[in-house]
């Protein structure tokens, strides 16, 4: 990672005001205030992945408000930020709820107020992810902000392992795959945050829950082409009714979602150069239609264009 700012070149009294310009810079605006008498300390690391940025903050004793203030000072607030404790404690405060991070837990914040309080000593690697991104697979934010996701536990582990080594080895990758690298890390971090929710759910979020579990499914499934709501019912270990009515609480049919994520990715993967030695069957099969003119039939009547003109109008080959 390279630094972009750092503290130790400024005399002791000067630090912490040239840390909030800094702050205010890259961030947005944001009330911060230093809750020790003793010298702040502050550095910055950044390093973009693909589309991904990551940045290593480390930081002695600070307090962080987003206010509803600050908000409208603010651009429209498209991203979620993933906090990943790597030393030190701090205490996350949003949507009603406090999450304490130790070494190798993650909480989420942004979008709404809230407050973060570095402990002295405290570094953070923070992933920038777009909102839309986790809410499609996991639902509004509003569930998972300020959320204690533990570092112990399995899938946790695997993500934050995963993204120290794209910390590591980020700035070796060619384009292509860093961009695909950058969706693995945002998938992962999707993965432990279910994990988590799956977990000491109260009632009235449980359907909520049940039906991310299921979209869930259907993204690690979508090549199959005998996924259809029976079977994901099976698979997620409820009534085909049941889940009829949780997805139709959130203003969906189970057949049409998956239609639709197939379809999606389907249209993203005509488009990323790392599959442009796929064929459109290839692609087609491979999100779980069974024949290349269902495919292309489908395909037209969501985006008023054939897959051969959808790829060609990226600049991809049209095989």
């Amino acid at each position: 990672m390279q630094t972009i700012f750092s503290t130790a070149a400024f005399r002791g009294k000067d630090r912490f005001r040239l840390w909030q310009d800094f702050v205010q810079e890259r961030v947005g605006p944001i009330e911060q205030a230093h809750l020790s008498a003793e010298p702040f300390d502050g550095l910055v690391e950044a390093l973009d992945v693909g589309p991904l940025r990551l940045t290593r903050v480390i930081e002695s004793a600070v307090q962080s408000r987003v206010t509803p203030a600050t908000l409208r000072r603010r651009d429209e607030p498209g991203s979620l930020f993933v906090l990943i404790q790597q030393a030190g404690v701090s205490m996350s405060a949003q949507d009603d709820r406090e999450a304490v991070q130790r070494t190798g837990d993650i909480t989420v914040l942004g979008g709404r107020p809230n407050l973060h309080v570095a402990g002295r000593g405290d570094a953070m690697l923070v992933l920038e992810v777009p909102r839309e991104r986790l809410e499609v697979m996991l639902g509004s934010s509003r569930l998972f902000t300020a959320l204690t996701i533990e570092g112990n536990r399995p899938a946790t582990a695997l993500a934050t392992a995963f993204i120290r080594d794209l910390v590591r080895l980020g700035g070796q990758l060619d384009p292509d795959c860093a961009a695909r690298m950058a969706t693995i890390a945002t998938d992962l971090v999707i993965a432990s945050i279910a994990d988590r929710l799956a977990r000491d759910v109260p009632g009235p979020l449980h359907g909520t829950v049940v039906v991310q579990r299921a979209k869930a499914y259907i993204e690690a499934h979508l090549g199959d082409p005998t996924l259809d709501p029976r079977r994901l019912a099976e698979a997620i270990g409820v009534s085909l009714r049941r889940l009829q009515e949780l997805f139709h609480a959130q203003g969906h049919h189970i057949s049409d979602w998956i239609w639709q994520r197939r379809l999606e990715v389907a249209a993203e993967r005509l488009t990323d150069p790392g599959t442009r030695h796929l064929t459109i069957g290839t692609v087609a099969y491979g999100c779980g239609f069974t024949s290349a003119a269902h495919f292309s039939r489908r395909f037209r009547a969501r985006y008023a264009t054939t897959p051969r003109e959808h790829r060609e109008a990226a600049g991809q080959p049209a095989s």
